[in-house]
């Protein structure tokens, strides 16, 4: 069956606009408020990430999008948004709405960790002056809410379960930790990635101290709930500093400067014909000037400015940092037919998976089809003409015909 679509976790201190992240991420409509706790059920939406369409590097005209969306040469392919719960301090020890917001995040596959880049909430969620509250605090805040609900989970009874690994072979220790914390979708990888990470390879898990558990756990969250931060609400004035401090303060970390607000404003701006404005755009275009009232005018003038500022809302730079940075996915084309780049039907191009950088050729067989999986033979690449083996790492933007006795 084709691959499922990533799940993006949007977390965050109450107050920081998350909802109207959701909104102008998905255009479904959500409640969105200015107090605390607003959101209580997780939203769930599609939104997309962006990419160029191959058939625009093949010389074709068009193409046949069936699974995603092709506008203008670009393709928009979906992938699964949710809003959950906000977080306050002492929210893992179910403060707030925390044990809500907890067992929602166990399904992310990726966190986007949107911040009042302004500095206009308190750690509360309440509404202060601009300029009051420092996003680095804010940030770091959050952070150690997720890592101490991991610690909790995992550490429960840990002394008792992990003498019982003692005399397991390694692996089988790998497996033990693994089931674990399953219930977090987690994979293997995850878990030995945090072991190399935290420098607890081939140790005994009876023999570690808290700070080594401890070390693991934020190893652990850091590779399988990976994060990219959204500096929103940066079109306020206050923003400008706070922006340089965090950028500073937060090194190596995928860090975007956003305004929701505008990014929503211009999303239904094209919905109802105003502009031409494709999400990731750099800019827009007013279609008739005679429609609009001078605070439409006012307020595009401004959106645009802040656009030419940072190269975009930043709504959909997060959402592609999420998916092609953090989780490292590439697009892929199945095709049936190698020369036409058709499916049997004659539809060019019809569909476009997001699949994980390394995954092999047989992977994408089983992906499109069990059976293909199966009686795999080889695979074709389209554009190169090449005939590739089973282990063949796919690569962006490949287009493959598998070849299979089934």
């Amino acid at each position: 069956m084709p691959p499922t679509p990533p799940l993006i976790g949007v977390i965050g201190k109450t107050n920081v606009g998350k909802s109207t992240f959701f909104a102008a991420a998905t255009l479904i409509e959500v409640k969105i408020e200015n107090r605390p706790f607003v959101t209580i059920e997780p939203n769930v939406g599609i939104a997309y990430v962006r990419t160029k369409c191959v058939h625009t590097e093949l010389g074709l005209p068009k193409c046949d999008a069936r699974n995603s969306i092709c506008l203008n040469g670009v393709r928009m392919i979906p992938v699964k948004l949710m809003d959950v719960a906000g977080l306050i301090k002492d929210s893992h020890k179910g403060r707030g709405l925390g044990n809500k917001f907890m067992d929602d995040l166990r399904q992310a596959d990726v966190l986007i960790h949107v911040v009042d880049i302004s500095g206009s909430t308190d750690e509360e969620g309440r509404p202060v002056p601009p300029g009051t509250y420092d996003p680095v605090e804010e940030v770091l805040s959050i952070e150690n809410e997720v890592n101490e609900w991991f610690y909790g989970i995992i550490s429960r009874d840990w002394i008792r379960f992990a003498r019982g690994l003692d005399n397991l072979p390694w692996d089988q220790v790998v497996d033990a930790l693994t089931k674990r914390v399953s219930g977090l979708s987690i994979r293997r990888e995850h878990v030995v990635a945090a072991l190399k990470l935290s420098n607890l390879e081939l140790t005994k898990p009876s023999s570690w101290r808290e700070e080594e558990l401890r070390s693991f756990v934020i190893k652990l969250r850091e590779v399988a709930k990976p994060t990219i931060i959204v500096g929103n609400k940066a079109d306020l004035p206050e923003a400008l500093d706070n922006i340089d401090r965090v950028v500073k303060a937060l090194r190596n970390r995928v860090f975007i400067p956003a305004s929701s607000v505008y990014e929503l404003a211009l999303r239904k701006a094209s919905k109802t014909g105003l502009i031409k404005y494709l999400p990731g755009d750099q800019d827009f275009t007013i279609i008739d000037e005679s429609k609009l009232n001078p605070k439409q005018k006012l307020v595009l003038d401004k959106i645009r400015d802040f656009m030419r500022r940072f190269g975009g809302t930043g709504v959909q730079q997060a959402l592609n940092a999420a998916v092609f940075e953090v989780l490292n996915y590439i697009v892929v084309y199945p095709v049936e037919d190698q020369h036409r780049f058709t499916d049997s039907s004659g539809n060019v191009l019809p569909d476009a998976y997001l699949v994980r950088k390394g995954t092999t050729a047989q992977e994408l067989a089983y992906l499109i089809h069990t059976d293909l999986g199966k009686g795999f033979l080889y695979a074709i690449l389209a554009r190169e003409n090449k005939r590739v083996g089973s282990t063949y790492e796919l690569q962006n933007n490949d287009v493959v015909k598998v070849v299979s006795t089934r």
